[in-house]
């Protein structure tokens, strides 16, 4: 059992005689004062383990909310709030400890009115990262306020640490003077003590020397960097065990609060490379947002389908490289999925396929295969093939397509086969809008033909085209002949079947190739590109006979007998570019039809010529 060292002094001095009473009171005083000084030793030594204490905690509260704002995740802050709730009980604990000394009080009150600076500006950020503001949080921390605040209250922290090392310093040699006048006491003492006194001195001073040189030597060590130094010897009296305890304590917390930041700096480093990773992943996928807005940008501008496929020819290899495949769209009639363009190689089938015949289409969602047997082959995909993914293409809850890779699709190309079938998609409800309305503002609506604005158009085209070329162009004008008769007979919705017949009839009649366009009233105009007179003037007559065979029935009702007029002219250098006076020769070719007799083909008089 460790013994105190005070106890053996009054034991020393109840030895003494009498005679020694004043030696004895020496004594005693310089025991007091040494309790005194070691005393004040131990209340440095706490003063600075709860000084090192609270800025530890401050650090690791720091390090926690940095790795959160930094990660967002969630672990990094969940000890923050008791580290600086830690942080802030030991600095007020550092006030109280502090208060015997003005000067050290006045620093420590500085230490925790900077610590609850710090922990207020932690707060502050936390909440913007809970709040999901991590941008918010960051410019926080990317200020620097936070980092020079903590220099300071590091500053300040160490100007109280150091001069609480040095009044620790200054109370360890007081012990070491309180000792040594011990000693000078017991030397002057009188003769008949001096031995016993010698003895017990000597003893005691033993006692004492040999824990201050091991604390001293220990100190030594850890000041020259060894933190694992600690006092494991056996302490003379409890003061020093104390003593010996409090240091042991210390420099645990110093080696803990250095392995802390250590892992701390780990930590960071690792939330560094994430951080770095993900600012790479962004930067990749703002490169694909920015090739996709310009691809968007064009298939918005893409005017026929042939443009919106030269696009996604070019595009699509750029979006997803070395991964050939093909876009199908719903035809007309909804009844089959027809191929717009392919790439990198890819050939497909330009019949198409059904829309059952794909498992992302009558799913709704992403289908592919990754290897044999992995999954369910779609039927357009056939067997040629062990790998490959269909997406649909999704625009308002409906499926307008399907885009088709004969790949495999890694994760790292998801996001950008997702922001890709997004792009594609709106621009094809786009495409077939603009498309739709196109054909509003150059069809007829009764008829479906084609509208007199557009013949004018197409003429002036094919005119040139012509010239440019020297194939021939050739221009028929027709009407109905006596049609006032329908309107006046039967009222004029009757005249308006009589129209869409015949114009169903030509539809039927003419080449692809032949531009069928209601000129106005009951007047045609058919545009026929590379026809000559005589070969157009064979097919207009099988034409004229189809539709005097025409019987038109409206309301239940016979509309009796139909017959067309029709005027041939062929293009000619002399004519103007415009097409005002090929339309003019052909105009004047189905008056000669109408004034023969009507029901009839006629030729312009230099069409007639080079027909013959």
């Amino acid at each position: 059992m460790v013994g105190s060292l005070s106890r053996r002094i009054v034991v020393l001095c109840a030895i003494l005689s009498v005679v020694l009473a004043v030696l004895a009171g020496l004594l005693l005083d310089a025991s007091a004062q040494m309790r005194t000084s070691l005393g004040w030793v131990a209340h440095s030594s706490e003063v600075l383990e709860t000084g090192s204490r609270s800025m530890r905690h401050l650090q690791a509260a720091e390090s926690g909310q940095r790795g959160f704002v930094l990660t967002q995740n969630a672990e990094f802050a969940a000890s923050v709030a008791n580290e600086i709730a830690a942080a802030r009980r030991d600095a007020a604990t550092l006030v109280a400890l502090t208060s015997d000394n003005p000067l050290q009080n006045t620093r420590a009150r500085q230490v925790q009115s900077l610590i609850a600076q710090r922990a207020q500006a932690l707060d502050e950020t936390g909440r913007l990262a809970r709040a999901d503001d991590f941008a918010g949080a960051r410019s926080r921390v990317a200020t620097g306020k936070g980092r020079d605040l903590m220099m300071l209250v590091n500053a300040r922290l160490n100007d109280l640490l150091d001069a609480e090392r040095a009044l620790a310093a200054e109370r360890m040699q007081a012990v070491q003077i309180r000792l040594d006048s011990i000693r000078w006491l017991v030397i002057f003492g009188t003769p008949i003590t001096v031995i016993t006194i010698t003895f017990m001195a000597t003893a005691l001073i033993g006692r004492l020397r040999r824990p201050v040189e091991q604390m001293m030597a220990v100190m030594g060590q850890l000041g020259s960097g060894d933190r694992s130094a600690r006092i494991t010897a056996r302490m003379e009296s409890s003061e020093f065990q104390r003593l010996a305890k409090g240091y042991n304590a210390m420099a645990d917390e110093l080696q803990a609060a250095v392995a802390d930041q250590v892992t701390s700096a780990e930590q960071l480093h690792h939330a560094n490379h994430e951080l770095s990773r993900n600012a790479e992943v962004l930067r990749e996928r703002g490169e694909v947002i920015e090739l996709l807005g310009g691809m968007a940008h064009r298939m918005q501008a893409a005017r026929t389908d042939e443009e919106l496929a030269s696009i996604i020819r070019v595009f699509v290899p750029r979006v997803l490289p070395e991964i050939p495949g093909a876009l199908y769209a719903h035809n007309n009639s909804r009844n089959l999925l027809v191929p717009i363009a392919s790439w990198a190689g890819l050939e497909v089938e330009t019949a198409g396929f059904a829309p059952d015949q794909c498992w992302a289409l009558r799913r709704g969602q992403s289908h592919f295969v990754i290897e044999p047997g992995s999954d369910i082959v779609c039927a357009h995909v056939g067997d040629h093939t062990d790998h490959y993914h269909c997406e649909p293409l999704l625009a308002g809850g409906e499926v307008i397509g399907v885009l088709y890779l004969k790949g495999v699709v890694g994760a790292e190309n998801r996001f950008r086969l997702t922001v890709l079938t997004e792009n594609i998609a709106s621009a094809l409800v786009n495409h077939r809008l603009q498309r739709g309305l196109r054909e509003q503002t150059i069809r007829d609506p009764l008829t479906g033909l084609f509208n007199r604005r557009y013949m004018e158009e197409t003429l002036a085209l094919e005119i040139a085209r012509a010239t440019r070329t020297g194939s021939p162009l050739s221009l028929v004008m027709c009407d109905v002949d006596h049609f006032k008769r329908f309107n006046d007979e039967f009222g004029h919705e009757a005249g308006d079947a009589v129209l869409h017949a015949v114009a169903a009839e030509m539809r039927t009649r003419f080449r692809d190739g032949d531009v069928i366009c209601r000129f106005g009233g009951e007047e045609f105009t058919i545009i026929a590109p590379g026809s000559s007179a005589g070969v157009l003037a064979e097919r207009v007559e099988m034409v004229r006979q189809a539709i005097s065979e025409l019987t038109v029935h409206q309301g239940g009702r016979m509309l009796g007998l139909t017959t067309m007029s029709f005027g041939i002219a062929t293009w000619e250098e002399a004519m103007e570019r415009d097409g005002s006076t090929l339309i003019k020769a052909a105009d004047a070719a189905l008056y000669r039809a109408k004034r023969d007799g009507r029901n009839r083909v006629v030729l312009d008089g230099r069409a007639e010529m080079m027909a013959a």
